[in-house]
C-alpha cells in the first residue's frame, strides 16, 4: 500500500485483504435476511355466513362486489364447489378437519351451551401447520363449542385446537352485526364493540397483523364473517345502492357488500406489506343462502341436501404458484381443502383416521386432477331427503318415511333417528345435464340407482361407525318441534319443480 499525491493506492494483496471480509459480511447479511422470509406460503380463508352461490357479482349475483370479483377474475373461480354441510356447524367441521361432519357427530348447527360440539380429538387445519411453524389465527364465528370457556361443559376452546390467537364469537353476532356485544378476545369478553361485523374482523386482522405477525414465520388467518347471516344491520348508504329490490332483499345485499369492502381491507393489507403474491387466498360460503333467488338455478335452501343448500362459490388465488385468470368446472368440496394445504406446505396427515377429500394441488397448479375414487356424501337428520351422495355427474338422495316434527337443534329423541337411520325413497339426477334437479332417473335407469345404492350404503354405513352418540341432549319437549319433513319435502317441490 503506498499514498501519492494525497491519494491512497491499493496493491492486488491488500484489495483482496479488504474485499474478502466485506464479502462474507454481505453475504451473511443476505443469508440471515432470506432466514427472515417464510419460504411457506401464508394462508388466509375467508367465508361468508348463509351467501349463496348466485350471490357475488362475479357469480351473476346481485350483490356489488368488486373485490371479489377482482379476485376471482385474477385468480381461480370454481363453477362446481361444494360445503360439506347444508348448514352452519357442520360445514365449518369439514372445513377445517377434511371429514364429513358426521363422522366427528356435529350434525346440525350448534345451539348455544348445547353438549355437541367439535371434540378435541378433531385435527383441526391450524394443528396441522403448527407443525410446520405457521402463526395460527382464528378471527370472526366459531360456531364449533362453548365461547367462551363453560365449566359445565369444559368443550375445547380455539386455543385447544390449534389457534394461537383468537377473536370471535360462539355462534352469530348479536343482537346483530351491528355494535355486537359478545365478541370474545382470547377468552375475554370485550363487551359492546362499536361497529358493524364485518369492519370489525378487518379490524382485527389489521391489528393482529401490526401487532403480532412475526415476519420470520408464515401465517394461517382463518377469517369467518357473519354476514349475511341474520339478523342483518347493513349501512343505510349500502343498502341505498339497491333501489330496485324489496327493503329486505337490499339489506341482505348491503350486507354482502359491506363483506366484501371488509375483504378489500384485508387483501389491501397483505398488497401494502408485499405478501399479496405468497399469500393462498381461499374464498367461500358455508353453505346456501335461506334466499330464494340466491342459490343461481340450483334446487333448494340452506338446510336442503338438493344443491342449493350445499353448492357455494369457491375462488382461490396464489399467484407465486398458481396460474390465474382461470375458471374451473371440475368438482370439489370442503373435505378437499386440508390435504390440499397440507400437501402445499408438506404436511403429513396421521393416518388414525379417514378423510373425505383429495388433494387439488394438481389441478390448482394448471394440471388435471386425478379421479375422485370416494363418492361425497351429506347427512341432515331433520332435513327431507336426509341423504345426498354424488358420485361423477350422478347425484343420489336418500329419504326416510320420518314423520316425527324436529327440532331445530338437537334433541336426545334425535339420536335414536341417527344412530338408526334407514332410507325408504331414492332420487337419481344426472346434475351436468340436469342442474336444477328436475328430472327424477330413478326409474328410467335402474342400473344406475342400483350402482349409485351401493355405492351409498357402503359408505354410508363407513360413516356411522365413526360417529359420535352425544349424552345430555336438550329434551324433545324443551323446544318447540317446528321442523315438519314430509311437509317440507312437498314445500321444496312447490318452489322448485312446479314453478
Amino acid at each position: 500500500m503506498s499514498c501519492s499525491g494525497g491519494k491512497m493506492k491499493l496493491d492486488s494483496f491488500s484489495m483482496k485483504k479488504l474485499i474478502l471480509p466485506l464479502v462474507i459480511f454481505l453475504f451473511c447479511g443476505f443469508a440471515n435476511a432470506q432466514d427472515k422470509i417464510p419460504t411457506q406460503p401464508n394462508i388466509l380463508i375467508l367465508l361468508a355466513d348463509d351467501m349463496g352461490s348466485g350471490d357475488l357479482g362475479c357469480y351473476g349475483g346481485a350483490a356489488r362486489t368488486p373485490n371479489l370479483d377482482t379476485l376471482a377474475a385474477n385468480g381461480i373461480k370454481f363453477n362446481n364447489s361444494y360445503s360439506g354441510a347444508p348448514n352452519c356447524s357442520p360445514a365449518r367441521v369439514s372445513l377445517l378437519t377434511g371429514r364429513m361432519p358426521a363422522r366427528s357427530g356435529m350434525y346440525s348447527y350448534r345451539p348455544p351451551e348445547h353438549a355437541m360440539h367439535m371434540a378435541g380429538e378433531e385435527l383441526t387445519m391450524a394443528e396441522v401447520l403448527k407443525t410446520k411453524g405457521y402463526q395460527t389465527v382464528h378471527i370472526g364465528k366459531w360456531h364449533l363449542s362453548s365461547l367462551p370457556q363453560n365449566p359445565e361443559f369444559n368443550q375445547p376452546q380455539p386455543n385447544e385446537q390449534g389457534f394461537d390467537y383468537s377473536l370471535g364469537t360462539e355462534n352469530n353476532a348479536e343482537p346483530s352485526h351491528f355494535n355486537p356485544i359478545n365478541f370474545i378476545r382470547n377468552g375475554v369478553a370485550l363487551g359492546e364493540v362499536p361497529g358493524y361485523a364485518s369492519q370489525l374482523l378487518a379490524d382485527e386482522f389489521q391489528l393482529w397483523f401490526k401487532t403480532e405477525r412475526k415476519s420470520d414465520q408464515p401465517f394461517f388467518v382463518y377469517l369467518p364473517f357473519h354476514e349475511p347471516h341474520a339478523k342483518i344491520v347493513s349501512p343505510p348508504e349500502l343498502i341505498a345502492n339497491y333501489p330496485d329490490v324489496d327493503p329486505k332483499s337490499a339489506n341482505y345485499f348491503a350486507s354482502i357488500e359491506n363483506l366484501d369492502i371488509a375483504v378489500g381491507r384485508v387483501l389491501a393489507t397483505l398488497k401494502e406489506n408485499g405478501l399479496d403474491k405468497n399469500t393462498l387466498v381461499l374464498f367461500a360460503s358455508d353453505h346456501g343462502s335461506y334466499r330464494m333467488g340466491s342459490n343461481r338455478d340450483f334446487r333448494g335452501l340452506k338446510a336442503d341436501v338438493y344443491d342449493g343448500g350445499i353448492r357455494v362459490p369457491l375462488i382461490v388465488s396464489y399467484p407465486d404458484a398458481f396460474p390465474g385468470k382461470r375458471e374451473l368446472d371440475e368438482t370439489v368440496w370442503f373435505p378437499d381443502l386440508l390435504p390440499t394445504v397440507s400437501k402445499l406446505v408438506g404436511a403429513k396427515l396421521p393416518k388414525d383416521r379417514a378423510y373425505d377429500g383429495m388433494s387439488l394441488l394438481p389441478l390448482l397448479k394448471g394440471g388435471r386432477l386425478k379421479t375422485r375414487k370416494q363418492p361425497m356424501l351429506w347427512f341432515f337428520y331433520r332435513g327431507s331427503p336426509e341423504v345426498a351422495m354424488r358420485h361423477g355427474n350422478y347425484i343420489l338422495t336418500a329419504r326416510s318415511n320420518d314423520s316425527t316434527p324436529r327440532t331445530h337443534g338437537l334433541s336426545d329423541l334425535d339420536m335414536p333417528f341417527i344412530e338408526n337411520f334407514e332410507a325408504e325413497f331414492f332420487e337419481l339426477y344426472n346434475v351436468v345435464k340436469d342442474p336444477s334437479q328436475k328430472h327424477d332417473l330413478a326409474y328410467e335407469s335402474p342400473e344406475k340407482l342400483g350402482e349409485m345404492k351401493s355405492r351409498y350404503l357402503a359408505l354410508f354405513e363407513a360413516t356411522q361407525k365413526d360417529s359420535v352418540v352425544w349424552e345430555g341432549l336438550p329434551a324433545y319437549g324443551s323446544a318447540k318441534a317446528n321442523h315438519d319433513k314430509p311437509a317440507e319435502f312437498l314445500r321444496n317441490q312447490e318452489r322448485f319443480l312446479d314453478k
